[in-house]
């Protein structure tokens, strides 16, 4: 996944001439703390919500305020890791994205990054969530693919968290399967270690509950 295969058009950037009412406004309606500043496809830097404080007159054209205006963006053909990066780095709501030329192309915003996540993550799909606690030294995903397809089943997601100063990680998998009781029971005769399942029905499925912990060790 490439950055410009996650452009949304439905935040507009804001120009020199708007008024500092007009970037509130929009900030509130598309419940965002950053908006690119764009004189035509020139990208001038990313405005912050904290730009504003002690403006007391919002008639103001934001090109007359002196900002401290930041410049982070991502190229059009970087990863979609790199944008998960700046999130995080910079602690941002929206990420330009920009062509080769340095022309502004459109942004990323933080819900788009958040859905695309639900739709890698299969959190929408029901199935049994596995959490192994491994040695990194030990991190065969095929094994562990071949595993759960032993009992015909398949891997619909699976993510990777290691801890500092450690070679244990934890492994999330996701599962088309709810009953995964045979493949837990794999599992340990492998002499894999569980740290816990997740194998409800559909309404009580703690997928949403374990894409949220993504989120929170990402710090988005």
């Amino acid at each position: 996944m490439l950055a410009i295969e996650l452009i949304s058009n439905a935040v507009p950037p804001v120009n020199t001439s708007d008024s500092i009412q007009k970037v509130v406004d929009r900030m509130i309606e598309f419940r965002v703390r950053h908006l690119p500043i764009v004189n035509e496809e020139q990208f001038l830097g990313l405005l912050a919500e904290d730009d504003f404080v002690g403006e007391t007159d919002y008639q103001t054209p934001i090109g007359a305020l002196a900002l401290s205006l930041v410049n982070p963006y991502v190229l059009e053909d970087q990863h979609i890791y790199d944008v998960i990066r700046m999130f995080y780095e910079r602690q941002l709501t929206v990420v330009p994205v920009l062509d080769v030329k340095k022309n502004y192309l459109g942004l990323i915003s933080i819900n788009a990054l958040t859905e695309y996540f639900a739709r890698i993550t299969s959190v929408e799909q029901p199935g049994g969530i596995i959490v192994l606690e491994i040695n990194n030294k030990n991190n065969s995903l095929a094994h562990m693919a071949q595993i759960v397809e032993s009992d015909n089943a398949q891997i619909l997601s699976s993510y990777v968290q290691s801890f500092p100063d450690s070679t244990r990680m934890e492994v999330t998998l996701k599962v088309n399967k709810q009953d995964i009781s045979a493949i837990i029971s794999t599992f340990l005769r492998y002499e894999y270690t569980i740290k816990a399942t997740f194998n409800h029905s559909d309404d009580n499925d703690n997928s949403r509950d374990r894409y949220d912990s993504l989120m929170n060790y990402l710090n988005l």
